[in-house]
């Protein structure tokens, strides 16, 4: 009975100090479930190992084992897990199976192949539309029209911009894969363009339109950009492909440098990733500017980049060529000389950046007492040892609030900087008229997006 009562103890007590606020908002029903899910789990756990302690030290002292109820809690905590385990595994299967059909699943809107000869898929197309997954799809398809460049930049368009996409099921291996894509950037034209953007995209094989949307309404056009495939299932459930998906990486950077580097003229390369295609890419070029230098590249944007120690040095490696920035007014002005190449947009208050095993026992730097705390991490928000790893755990998974056109640069939400961020970090030509123009078009265009999926 002892150990029930030290873990009960210690359960009340992580429950109470488990309410306080967290870098972003949970349904109702969580933040009430969560205090005595947590308290309940350590309160059962320090039981067991309280109960199976003053079992052994009775052992240990002649008095024999300790009676049976000292033991129960450990018999009982074993068979849940061996359920839970059990029904996780069959339900798994069947979860990871729709979610794997629902990422080939083509939206109806993008059912039949695009009537664009400039984006893969399209007339004279290497890889069918099927084959380009739900995200693909929508990539090829969300490309820029002549009348969105005009409405933003008020000039005429002097290209039809290129968008390349190699779905995972296009073909069975990385190098195959590659190869596609670079047969689908000659087929368009694409190094003939001013300007190519390499991406990489999320495990699900989403590729954010918006940076893309930027470059190809600043450029009037005159862009490519390209993203292959590695996996078709959310990013949490793709961590297991990150080295797939750096090796597509490197090897579509040194096809492209290959192909580029003996032409006469040669198109601006640029590099964007988000939230785990940053991570992939950054993974991709391991030595920083060294590796940026090599494959020629002008600039690079990572945003929402997961945290953890590989992050923190590769910040630290690009440090004397890069700049960080929570939102749009910390954009430096006058611009530095030389001009930053690297670029990190991460929100102060964005879990998916914050989180790592770090917060398990040590105090991170952006929770300290002196109160200069970065923007959105609440004033009233302390460090507990364990309790905030548990929180910026549960946060992670409630970082993302999406309403079309409704931007609020929180969280893992960064729509509403891209604008700015992009045109800054690419050292795209425009102005304050047409900087308020563009923001205007990305939001209509988003719900105008979301309206033909069906999802407004």
């Amino acid at each position: 009975m002892i150990g029930v009562g030290v873990g009960a103890a210690v359960g009340a007590a992580v429950a109470l100090a488990s309410r306080g606020p967290t870098l972003v908002e949970w349904p109702t029903p969580v933040r009430r479930a969560f205090p005595f899910v947590l308290g309940g789990l350590t309160g059962g756990v320090v039981g067991m190992k309280t109960g199976a302690s003053l079992s052994l030290l009775r052992a240990a002292t002649g008095r024999g084992p300790g009676p049976i109820t000292s033991a129960t809690p450990v018999i009982i905590g074993a068979a849940a897990l061996g359920a839970v385990a059990v029904a996780g595994r069959l339900a798994s299967a069947r979860v990871l199976g729709g979610l794997a059909e629902q990422g080939r699943e083509l939206d109806d809107v993008n059912a039949q192949p695009p009537a664009n000869p400039d984006v893969s898929g399209g007339p004279g197309s290497l890889v069918s539309v099927e084959e380009l997954g739900r995200e693909g799809a929508r990539f090829v398809n969300d490309a820029t029209t002549p009348d969105g460049i005009r409405e933003v930049t008020l000039q005429e368009p002097v290209a039809s911009p290129v968008r390349v996409f190699i779905g995972v099921d296009a073909a069975s291996t990385p190098e195959q894969r590659v190869g596609l894509a670079m047969a689908e950037l000659r087929r368009t034209g694409a190094f003939d363009r001013g300007t190519l953007l390499i991406q990489a995209p999320a495990g699900s094989g989403y590729a954010n339109s918006f940076p893309v949307d930027v470059l190809e309404v600043l450029t009037r056009g005159d862009c490519a950009s390209v993203a292959v495939g590695y996996g078709v299932m959310p990013s949490f459930l793709s961590l297991n492909k990150v080295p797939v998906a750096r090796q597509t990486q490197r090897l579509l950077l040194d096809a492209i440098r290959a192909e580029v580097q003996d032409r006469p003229t040669k198109p601006r390369l640029l590099l964007y990733g988000e939230s785990l295609g940053a991570e992939v890419q950054e993974s991709a070029v391991p030595a920083g500017p060294a590796d940026l230098d090599h494959y020629g590249i002008a600039a690079a944007l990572w945003v929402g980049t997961p945290g953890g120690d590989r992050s923190d040095l590769f910040h630290a490696l690009c440090a004397d060529e890069s700049f960080t920035v929570d939102r749009p007014e910390q954009l430096p002005d006058p611009m530095p000389s030389p001009r930053p190449r690297v670029w990190f947009l991460e929100h102060d208050g964005d879990p998916v950046v914050r989180f790592r095993p770090k917060l398990l026992l040590d105090r991170p730097a952006w929770l300290s007492t002196d109160g200069q705390r970065g923007r959105n991490i609440p004033d009233a928000m302390t460090w507990k040892p364990g309790i905030t790893f548990a929180e910026a755990f549960v946060d992670t998974m409630f970082a993302t609030h999406v309403k079309p056109g409704l931007f609020e640069s929180r969280g893992h939400d960064y729509r509403a900087d891209l604008g700015a961020v992009t045109t800054t970090a690419f050292d795209l030509p425009s102005d304050p008229d047409t900087s308020e123009r563009l923001e205007a078009y990305l939001r209509r265009t988003e719900v105008e997006r979301a309206q033909r999926l069906g999802e407004a």
